[in-house]
């Protein structure tokens, strides 16, 4: 990828010329940005960003990111940022134990009190919940819906693209719509999170402090920290993060809710029990 840009870069015209310039001299740092902070770092729209991208070969941003972590960071950290190739059993266990640790503390300081109760507050007032998720945010997204369910909130998941989108397009003033993505940038629910704001849906976002593409289409704002990249496609300490927000912000609703939150926990239990042998 650095060869790439090395030989593309002077024909380019000025503002992709820029752009890829802003790369190649920042390319450590550029692995762990998000195409809105390239853009700012390089005053240029994310269109643009994408663009020379394109021009690059690659399908969009978040696989140039993957080809200059391939050329800039040690194989191993594809796998985790902490790891060495000679660690053992115990060290690996040790040092993902810390990261999610790690990962909660950060999350805990950095989650504003005041975004959690506006969403408290929308989804109250909701008639509908859709939960976005895609890859790795699926599962959190399926559990969020689980969680919503057993509290009496109305909800429902979305995991495939081609659904979120007739989804969001069916979403409307009535709905809430909480989108779960690491980065931002996970084309597939971004555009969903876009059209269902379009819609007239109140759009709530769980991702990672920083600055991305989905905070343009989302009203309310829950934010992970958590320390991993974003270059690599499978998310893992976030995903801790993910949860406990989700753990905390299904607490706050069941609160608001008592008599039917706990009302329809006892009747789903005895569902579930139903189930057990």
């Amino acid at each position: 990828m650095m060869n790439r840009l090395a030989a593309l870069t002077p024909g380019l015209p000025p503002t992709a010329r820029r752009i890829a310039e802003f790369i190649a001299t920042n390319a450590q740092d550029v692995v762990h940005m998000s195409v809105t902070e390239v853009a700012e770092g390089a005053n240029a729209s994310e269109g643009s960003v994408i663009g020379l991208c394109r021009l690059l070969g690659a399908r969009g941003f978040q696989e140039v990111k993957l080809a200059l972590a391939r050329d800039l960071v040690q194989p191993i950290q594809f796998i985790h940022e902490d790891l060495a190739r000679e660690d053992g059993t115990d060290a690996i266990i040790s040092k993902i134990f810390r990261s999610g640790l790690q990962a909660l503390q950060d999350t805990e300081k950095a989650l504003n009190r005041v975004e959690v109760e506006r969403a408290v507050a929308a989804i109250r007032a909701a008639q509908r919940v859709e939960v976005f998720g895609i890859g790795s945010a699926a599962p959190i997204a399926e559990d969020a819906n689980y969680r919503f369910l057993r509290i009496g909130i109305n909800s429902r998941a979305s995991v495939d693209s081609h659904v979120q989108a007739i989804t969001a397009s069916l979403a409307g003033p009535e709905v809430a719509v909480l989108t779960i993505s690491h980065s931002g940038s996970t084309q597939e629910t971004l555009a969903a999170t876009r059209i269902a704001k379009e819609a007239g849906a109140t759009t709530i976002a769980i991702t990672n402090f920083g600055k991305s593409p989905l905070l343009a289409h989302t009203d309310i704002v829950l934010n992970t920290l958590a320390r991993e990249t974003q270059f690599r496609t499978e998310a893992m300490t976030s995903r801790i993060a993910q949860l406990a927000i989700v753990d905390a912000l299904i607490a706050c609703l069941a609160l608001a809710d008592y008599d039917r939150a706990l009302s329809t926990i006892n009747s789903t239990f005895e569902v579930l029990t139903a189930k057990r042998v």
